[in-house]
């Protein structure tokens, strides 16, 4: 999955575990872009009496690069309170929730956005109220009225939500990690396996969001308002990440637990599939503690990728020029750690430099596709505005990393090369679902509760 438990000890952490990191220009007010970083994978819409919120002993943030230099300019920092209105009852609302101020919500979460750019501390907003989960019709009769109250402006033109939202990342889980055996291609896989239609494994889950809408202006390193794509201020590197204190001390007989020290990076995300695929297991755990700009040391899984060695193994026969292919990836080092320079596609870069970064790498200055005309599969689909031009929350990243990593896109480095028929078929089988995903900001569906969904198993 995107980075839904992809680290040994992350997987033991959700409430720190970033899952899918989002970056693009807001389609509905393009003088903005939206970051969306989401924790907590895999919430079953069923559950209680406790139900998912934000972690208060993690520290949340979102980075930008604004000077290629692989290190952040501009850190957004939040940072969440729990309050318990009664403590001797063990619901979490004692009746329907009809606003975020209802008396009935027994536990409620707020939150501090704090700004800091080179070093320079502001805060823009304290005392930000989450919205509720979706529990039910009863507990919730209302939820999207209850979303849209959780809706914050802030200082310096900015828009928040943090809160439970729909997952908005699609993939065939059972399968890709069966071995890559891939739904549509199984009768080409080595095991041989029956014809199947694709299962979309994280269909009616939750995360829990943090969506934050910037103005432009607000993101380049010089003030000004992108206009030109082909300009390097038009760009900036973003990933998100997550830190908890240095020490916890936990108190005997009481339940207490006391923290202190520094923040220490737990979790942290730019593109998706990274640390999920590209990084060998004995260096998930520490990557994930590592700062972007050290991603230096990581360049090698990039330019091999176990994946492109393994995919004819287990497709035996449909893959013989990517069996051949042992140069290192220049197309896949492009598009997941420096960004694509100018004069490799027409009319396009999103390039920050030589500074190896696993970074999400947005050309602000490239407008969102129209109503009707955003594709799925972004650049490689003719569609400058996705990914790995950022991402948008619908983009099949799925596919396109696949097909990047079968072969499709290494011409763009080497004309010379010719990618087998399959790279540009190879895919989980899976396409974005109009009802996961909003057309206003936070973009992301309304969470499904639990009343109204059956367990797989029923």
């Amino acid at each position: 999955m995107s980075s839904h438990r992809e680290a040994p000890a992350i997987s033991k952490d959700p409430v720190a575990d970033n899952t899918d990191t989002y970056a693009f220009v807001s389609p509905d007010d393009p003088g903005t872009v939206t970051i969306i970083s989401n924790y907590l994978p895999l919430e079953a819409p069923f559950g209680g009496p406790n139900f998912f919120e934000f972690g208060d002993d993690v520290r949340y943030e979102i980075h930008i690069d604004n000077d290629a230099d692989g290190a952040p300019e501009i850190t957004y920092e939040f940072l969440f309170q729990t309050q318990v209105r009664n403590p001797d009852t063990f619901l979490y609302n004692v009746g329907p929730i009809d606003s975020i101020e209802d008396p009935n919500w027994n536990r409620r979460q707020f939150y501090t956005v704090t700004r800091v750019k080179n070093g320079h501390r502001t805060v823009l907003a304290r005392g930000l109220a989450c919205p509720p989960c979706n529990i039910g019709p009863g507990s919730t009769p209302q939820y999207e009225k209850l979303a849209g109250q959780a809706v914050h402006k802030m200082a310096g033109g900015h828009t928040v939500f943090a809160g439970q939202r729909l997952e908005g990342f699609y993939v065939d889980l059972g399968a890709v990690f069966d071995l890559a055996d891939l739904r549509p291609f199984q009768k080409l896989h080595l095991g041989g396996m029956a014809a199947a239609h694709a299962v979309d494994a994280t269909h009616d889950f939750s995360v829990h969001t943090i969506a934050l809408k910037i103005p432009k202006h607000e993101l380049t390193r010089d003030g000004s308002k992108p206009s030109d794509p082909m300009s390097a201020t038009s760009v900036i590197g973003v990933w998100t990440a997550a830190s908890r204190r240095r020490a916890v001390i936990r108190e005997a007989g009481t339940g207490a637990v006391h923290e202190t020290g520094g923040w220490v990076q737990v979790s942290r995300l730019g593109n998706p599939l990274f640390n999920e695929v590209i990084v060998p297991l004995g260096d998930k755990d520490r990557w994930n503690s590592l700062p972007a700009q050290a991603d230096a040391q990581f360049l090698h899984y990039v330019q091999h990728p176990e994946l492109a060695g393994l995919l004819p193994v287990l497709y035996p026969g449909v893959f013989p020029n990517l069996a051949k292919l042992t140069a290192p990836r220049a197309d896949l080092a492009a598009i997941l750690m420096t960004g694509i320079p100018k004069g490799v596609v027409p009319g396009f870069q999103n390039f920050t430099g030589s500074n190896p970064a696993d970074q999400l790498r947005l050309n602000m200055a490239i407008p969102p596709a129209g109503r009707g005309a955003a594709k799925p599969l972004g650049l490689i689909g003719g569609d400058p505005a996705g990914f790995p031009n950022g991402r948008r929350v619908f983009d099949d990243v799925v596919t396109v990393e696949l097909r990047a990593i079968a072969g499709a896109t290494y011409p763009l480095v080497n004309p010379s090369y010719t990618p087998d028929a399959a790279a540009a078929l190879v895919t989980d089988g899976l396409g974005p679902a109009a009802t996961r995903f909003l057309p206003h900001f936070p973009y992301l569906g309304t969470p499904k509760s639990g009343y109204e969904v059956k367990p797989l198993a029923a």
